[in-house]
């Protein structure tokens, strides 16, 4: 004897495939670390950005955010930027790459260590309709690498807030 499957069963099963192939890819992130604290990583990138010819459209501190709002989080400041000349084949080719244009970086701490974190563009923009190996998404992708690695290492002379040794009771008092 055979048993059919009753149809709201087979109603959600067929969800549940159909949710599954429609969802979008897992996003892919690069993260670099980078040296000095939050706040001035995320100067250096904005001056970078700028010396680029790009512009700053907005800077969240995130953690600030949270702090208003009488919560905890740790240092974490997003930029949003870009540049038309760069941007603009993009969204003549799929104008939905606007809810990822401009690009956002977002400069965090993790366990006292600062990175740099931003999305792979190119698959960013994989469930549009964006050719994957269209020419202008290198330039993007190559602006953005160089602009992310190049304000990972401080500059001579940057160094991260000093601590003084009465801020840790296991070094004890500072010398007078």
């Amino acid at each position: 004897m055979t048993r059919e499957t009753p149809m709201p069963i087979r109603a959600a099963a067929a969800l549940v495939a159909a949710a599954t192939l429609a969802a979008p890819a897992l996003a892919e992130f690069r993260e670099v670390e980078a040296e000095g604290t939050v706040p001035q990583v995320a100067d250096r990138l904005a001056a970078a950005v700028e010396e680029a010819g790009a512009t700053l459209f907005a800077r969240v501190d995130h953690a600030a955010g949270a702090e208003a709002a009488g919560l905890e989080l740790e240092p974490a400041t997003l930029l949003v930027f870009g540049n038309p000349e760069l941007g603009t084949p993009v969204l003549q080719a799929d104008l939905k790459a606007g809810l990822y244009l401009p690009l956002r970086v977002l400069v965090m701490d993790r366990d006292g260590q600062t990175f740099i974190v931003y999305e792979d563009v190119r698959a960013m923009l994989d469930e549009l309709d964006v050719p994957p190996a269209a020419p202008y998404l290198e330039p993007i992708s190559d602006a953005l690498e160089a602009l992310t690695t190049g304000v990972a290492e401080a500059p001579e002379g940057e160094m991260p807030p000093e601590t003084s040794d009465e801020d840790d009771p296991a070094e004890g008092p500072a010398p007078q």
